[in-house]
């Protein structure tokens, strides 16, 4: 398996497999099928474009995408010590051999090298256990819940460590 941020070239293949994450897990997106269909090539190609603030994270195997991971810090003034994981998403025949994994912990670390960046935070469905047992795995911790009329997303937050 190839981990690596995601690429201009790569935006074809990640919205494919976003489009599929979305009908396929509706509940488990703060975003829908509906709402991302209609996204333009080049809206594509700037979500997925790396720079200092953003990468998206793809797993391949056998140069076909397989999982992504977004992560961004907040560009607000007073929140720009935050970043946020976002649209986690393995392909089904790839679950349960530590693709989401090795995903979060190159998110992670594209945190780390944000410079003055101290917390990575997600939200993640309630009622998704395998996730959230994913995530307090690699140091995440409950920092509440957002209710609305649809879900009830659990809120996390993994406060970072820099060495040096």
């Amino acid at each position: 398996m190839l981990v690596r941020a995601l690429t201009p070239e790569d935006a074809q293949s990640f919205q494919s497999l976003r489009l599929s994450a979305l009908k396929q897990s509706p509940s488990s997106f703060a975003s829908s099928y509906e709402d991302e269909k209609h996204r333009s090539p080049d809206e594509v190609i700037d979500r997925v474009m790396q720079t200092e603030n953003q990468a998206v994270i793809g797993a391949f195997a056998e140069d076909r995408l397989i999982g992504i991971v977004g992560v961004r810090r907040d560009l607000f003034a007073q929140h720009r010590h935050k970043a946020h994981v976002w649209g986690m998403y393995v392909a089904p025949g790839y679950r349960g051999a530590g693709v989401s994994r090795t995903l979060m912990s190159h998110a992670i670390g594209f945190a780390k090298n944000m410079q003055g960046v101290t917390q990575v935070h997600l939200a993640v469905a309630a009622t998704n256990d395998i996730a959230i047992r994913l995530y307090r795995s690699l140091g995440f911790e409950e920092s509440g819940l957002a209710d609305d009329t649809f879900d009830c997303d659990l809120c996390m937050c993994l406060r970072l460590t820099h060495s040096g």
